[in-house]
């Protein structure tokens, strides 16, 4: 197993696809922080960078390497029948199962690089901002600590989440609309009709884990709705890891059976 899964991350390294998500992600990242700390404390909803809030709503911008983090994920296992290599891959490794377990495997270690570059991105622009405006930091190390934590561990289950949606539907393009269609709309707008499922969706519980409040990374008209409690970091992060188990159970009992064209 370790072996196949060095295998995948070799591929996931010497694939230019996963560089340009990456650096996506630390643009995204880099674009909406500093938006957010130029608008923080102007009476946009936003506090000041002197308060926790308004500190905490720019390092919450690294939350875009959550989404892409799962189109990595996608890419990861989908790529293999775009560019035809499946078969290569599973003659080598007859034992299919092993294979996708190492891919979930490879894809949590990538989407932990995503989740680090990510929250390193928000933070160093939320500081650099406040140490120019003479604010002292209002977030405490150990709370720092725990958002950087939950970063890594909720890009990671993501991408492991893409792994198994890929599998799934084996159309790279397919899995990727479908992770954007989720992400953006369908879970949205669950999110801002039904606030009560809202920390069970997933997406919105991978940012929690990274320190953003409940609608503080929603879009549509679920952006900044109140209402509900986060679940607690061990459980989002349970929630999460059963969500991958499920999709690349269901993966490895269905599609990946299938004969490879």
């Amino acid at each position: 197993m370790t072996r196949l899964i060095r295998v995948e991350l070799l591929k996931l390294r010497t694939t230019r696809l996963t560089y340009g998500l990456l650096a996506t992600a630390a643009a995204l990242t880099a674009l909406f922080a500093v938006i957010e700390a130029a608008r923080a404390g102007s009476g946009n909803g936003i506090g000041p960078l002197s308060t926790a809030s308004g500190l905490n709503a720019v390092i919450t911008a690294g939350v875009w390497a959550l989404a892409l983090a799962t189109v990595m994920g996608v890419t990861v296992s989908s790529g293999e029948f775009r560019h035809s290599t499946a078969t290569l891959t599973y003659l080598a490794t007859p034992h299919r199962g092993r294979v996708l377990t190492a891919k979930a495997a490879a894809g949590a270690c990538a989407g932990a690089v995503f989740g680090l570059v990510g929250y390193a991105i928000a933070l160093g622009v939320g500081l650099i901002f406040a140490t120019a405006r003479g604010y002292h930091v209002a977030i405490g190390d150990a709370t720092l600590a725990r958002y950087a934590i939950g970063h890594i561990v909720g890009t990671a289950l993501l991408a492991a989440i893409g792994v198994g949606v890929g599998s799934l539907v084996r159309s790279q393009l397919a899995g990727v609309i479908s992770v954007f269609a989720w992400t953006i709309v369908i879970e949205s707008l669950l999110g801002g009709l039904f606030t009560s499922i809202r920390p069970y969706l997933p997406y919105t519980a991978a940012s929690t884990l990274s320190g953003s409040t409940l609608g503080g990374s929603a879009f549509g008209p679920a952006h900044g709705l109140s209402g509900g409690t986060p679940l607690p970091f061990a459980a989002a992060a349970a929630l999460l890891a059963g969500l991958a188990l499920v999709f690349c159970a269901v993966a490895a009992r269905t599609t990946v059976r299938r004969d490879v064209t």
